[in-house]
């Protein structure tokens, strides 16, 4: 073949390809059985109905290398601690979530203090129950974790609540045990409660 059948060969090519890219072409989906329930997005790509689903982020850790056995003992102790009383946090979000919501939700300021009492009774029969044995530093832990659950303080809480009065007088007995109702959580100074939480499935 000579060099200008060579170029007539070409061009027929190209031109050939480019009618081919400029036709439609009409999406190919996927096969179905009797057996496919179930409905998930899909994207055309070059005429394929390629099916896909959205999944959970998935977090990856490293192994942590210890400097000494002391500070491996250290963190299983928070660990522990961090175990122990986030379950009070989780159930004060959510005590206190369905109080802003109640109180949304009445009109009268009569309903709203019975609905403040009876939230304020519940609170008071679990410490009787269960929060009045833990330790300081538990104590000081849960403070912290209320804070970063609810998005404020143990002290501006009782604030709203019962009033200024009362929550100055709460903190008064806190420091006195080693307690600050006005501590704040901050996941970068915390970071070990942080990962603890993070890696402890209460957020599955």
């Amino acid at each position: 073949m000579n060099l200008k059948g060579l170029i007539i060969l070409f061009i027929v090519m190209i031109f050939g390809v480019t009618l081919k890219a400029q036709e439609p072409v009409a999406p190919v989906f996927p096969k179905m059985s009797k057996a496919d329930t179930i409905r998930v997005a899909s994207t055309n790509d070059n005429g394929m109905m390629i099916p896909w689903m959205q999944l959970q982020d998935v977090s990856i850790f490293a192994h942590r290398i210890w400097k000494s056995p002391a500070e491996q003992m250290a963190y299983n102790r928070l660990r522990y601690n961090v175990l122990k009383v986030m379950p009070y946090a989780l159930f004060a979000k959510r005590r206190y979530q369905q109080l802003e919501e109640d109180i949304a939700r009445t009109p009268e300021k009569k309903d709203q203090k019975k609905l403040v009492k009876q939230c304020d009774q519940e609170i008071k029969d679990m410490f009787n129950r269960e929060i009045k044995e833990l330790t300081i530093t538990q104590g000081q832990i849960l403070t912290k974790l209320i804070d970063r659950e609810v998005g404020r303080t143990t002290y501006d809480i009782v604030k709203q609540t019962k009033g200024g009065f009362a929550a100055f007088s709460y903190q008064i007995v806190a420091r006195v045990v080693g307690h600050n109702l006005k501590s704040t959580y901050n996941p970068n100074e915390d970071r070990d409660i942080e990962s603890i939480i993070r890696t402890s499935g209460f957020y599955q």
